[in-house]
């Protein structure tokens, strides 16, 4: 073994992971917009949501299958409220 090594140096996390405070609110079944970055977004529905509310996952819109996001991901979780997602 090299002399050097950091021994358990991924045993921390390297940023704390911390919901946006509208992600608490998220609930299974909600409907949301996904903004994946500036001009890339799409809609879909609540699956699962960790009991930290740091991942969710989301059945896209469209046919585009489930999906796992982390709040570490710069990824943005809307949800559409009373009015919808209007496309």
């Amino acid at each position: 073994m090299a002399r050097n090594v950091r021994q358990h140096a991924a045993d921390a996390p390297l940023r704390k992971a911390t919901p946006a405070p509208h992600w608490k609110q998220l609930r299974q079944g909600d409907r949301v917009r996904v903004q994946f970055a500036p001009g890339f977004e799409a809609g879909g529905v609540v699956d699962t949501i960790t009991a930290d509310h740091t991942a969710v996952w989301v059945h896209l819109d469209a046919g585009r299958g489930r999906t796992l996001l982390h709040c570490g991901d710069g990824v943005d979780i809307v949800p559409c409220g009373e009015t919808g997602c209007l496309d």
